[in-house]
């Protein structure tokens, strides 16, 4: 079965958008409101964020790919004296190594070839407000010097520029690597890693978080749902599947397996741990297409179904007890597909 990309073709500064609500008023008790979840370890969650967030102690987030760092470095943000400046997330692991020290420090018209321009940083984009840096672990060392200098000291330089500028910035920093593995294996520099692991918060994984992933689940689809003027709903077998599952890849791919679910059910969406294991041979045989977020679903329900079929060999039994449909439902599809394209036909 192909494996159904879903991507948010957004520039290095954006991180995929995991479980968004509605947008918060910053400095008020919604500063959590994107942060869903009343399992015990949420909640823990939470009640910590809210006490650092007070103090100007730089942060170091970890955990498994799929938490929702962003999202807490957010709420931290929100939750503090600097709510009402920018909340600036980059990826360090998305900008070019040759372009990151000029992407955070900024630099001067001239400075190098292609510079036509004066180029403020993310800390001079990010003043008075919160800088966070994911998978911090992916800057260079000579970076990650430079780095450390600017916690330590408060200022840093354009590149081109000998004057030095204050950094009135708090710093958010995190990765999905085990931190102390990292400097262990000389991916992060021992001095910085202590630097930043000032307030050390550990995100805990789906499958820690008890019955977080029904309510996800049921956020998602409620959301799909509304955008699209639909009424479709989980069935019983598969809300126990998704209680069951591990979820290696966390919110992010439950919140893509809701929107395939989604996107592939007529009123009801069923499912059993078989569809996981599906899922993950899938994912185990390359074989995948990517449907950028914003594609309508009917164009993205013809390109998984269409390319299963190619998959499953023109079987059509096969491809509907991959896709967790009907064999009625597809030949409805297909016919449907087939019409549209003799519509399309030049005469």
């Amino acid at each position: 079965m192909p494996h159904l990309l879903i991507t948010d073709d957004e520039p290095a500064v954006r991180e995929s958008e995991l479980y968004r609500n509605e947008e918060p008023t910053p400095g008020s008790n919604d500063c959590f409101a994107k942060i869903l979840g009343e399992s015990p370890a949420m909640q823990l969650l939470r009640a910590h964020v809210e006490k650092v967030a007070l103090t100007q102690a730089t942060v170091l987030l970890t955990g498994e790919s799929g938490t929702g760092k962003e999202l807490v470095a957010e709420a931290l943000h929100l939750a503090s004296a600097r709510c009402t400046k920018p909340f600036v997330p980059v990826n360090c692991g998305a900008i070019s190594p040759n372009l990151i020290e000029s992407e955070l420090f900024g630099h001067e018209k001239g400075s190098f070839t292609g510079a036509d321009r004066r180029h403020k940083g993310y800390f001079e984009v990010a003043e008075g407000g919160t800088l966070f840096l994911d998978e911090v672990t992916e800057m260079s060392l000579d970076l990650q010097v430079r780095l450390l200098r600017v916690l330590e000291t408060g200022r840093f330089m354009r590149v081109g520029k000998n004057d030095e500028i204050i950094a009135d910035v708090r710093v958010v920093a995190a990765t999905n690597r085990d931190p102390e593995e990292a400097v262990r294996s000389g991916a992060l520099r021992e001095d910085l890693f202590y630097r930043l692991n000032v307030f050390p918060l550990e995100l805990p994984p789906l499958r820690m978080r008890n019955d977080d992933a029904l309510l996800l689940a049921r956020h998602f689809l409620d959301k799909l749902n509304t955008e699209n003027h639909t009424h479709k709903a989980f069935a019983s077998d598969a809300l126990e599947a998704i209680q069951e599952h591990t979820w290696p890849g966390n919110v992010r791919e439950l919140r893509n397996y809701v929107y395939r679910s989604y996107i592939l059910a007529d009123n009801e969406i069923k499912g059993d741990s078989s569809f996981f294991d599906l899922q993950s041979h899938a994912t185990e045989s390359g074989s995948q297409i990517s449907v950028p977020v914003g594609t309508p679903l009917a164009d993205a329900n013809r390109q998984l179904i269409l390319a299963t079929l190619e998959q499953c060999e023109g079987v059509k039994k096969k491809t509907a007890e991959t896709l967790g449909i009907s064999l009625k439902t597809l030949y409805n599809r297909l016919e449907e597909y087939s019409a549209e394209d003799c519509d399309n036909t030049p005469s």
